[in-house]
């Protein structure tokens, strides 16, 4: 399995990116899971009312919520990136705004002050709407997902598996 994230600001392009690459990487034929982070306090699945609320209210750690075509498993607790790739089987994983992930990643960016407040070891490339005016910032590759899945796919194929290196992942988030 090969495991990499994809971050930026709101609006930069993150989703338009990781949908260029998923459907790209399901064409070629790989399994392909993903992981958003959502940095929105309010945030929650599970709403007050619902029965699954009942369930966790009453004390029930996880709460299974199993329709016709889904099958949410609701935690009580924000997990690790660890713990939820342990989930995890497909050939590759995209991780879509996880900013404790340190593994191979994409900058999604429309600024250049964006690329430098985001720019770490293991960035291998950039995406998302500054790839409308530029090729290439400081050796990287700024390719536009929309029109050139391709490319980024082809620099993702090269990368390392996942091992599990908890090098890659920050221990207080």
């Amino acid at each position: 399995m090969k495991v990499f994230s994809i971050i930026g600001i709101s609006k930069s392009g993150k989703t338009t990116t990781a949908e260029a690459i998923i459907s790209e990487l399901c064409r070629r034929g790989y399994t392909v899971g993903s992981v958003k982070d959502i940095h929105f306090t309010g945030f929650a699945l599970d709403q007050e009312g619902t029965n699954t609320h009942r369930h966790k209210q009453a004390g029930a750690q996880p709460v299974t919520a199993r329709g016709l075509y889904e099958t949410d498993v609701m935690f009580p607790q924000r997990l690790s990136l660890s713990a939820i790739l342990a989930f995890y089987h497909q050939d590759f994983v995209v991780l879509e705004g996880a900013l404790d992930f340190r593994g191979p990643g994409i900058i999604a960016a429309c600024t250049e002050g964006e690329i430098e407040d985001r720019k770490r070891d293991n960035i291998f490339a950039i995406a998302g709407q500054i790839s409308n005016r530029l090729t290439e910032y400081l050796g990287l590759p700024v390719i536009d997902a929309r029109s050139q899945a391709g490319k980024l796919v082809d620099l993702i194929e090269k990368l390392p598996a996942w091992t599990g290196k908890e090098e890659w992942i920050d221990k207080e988030s």
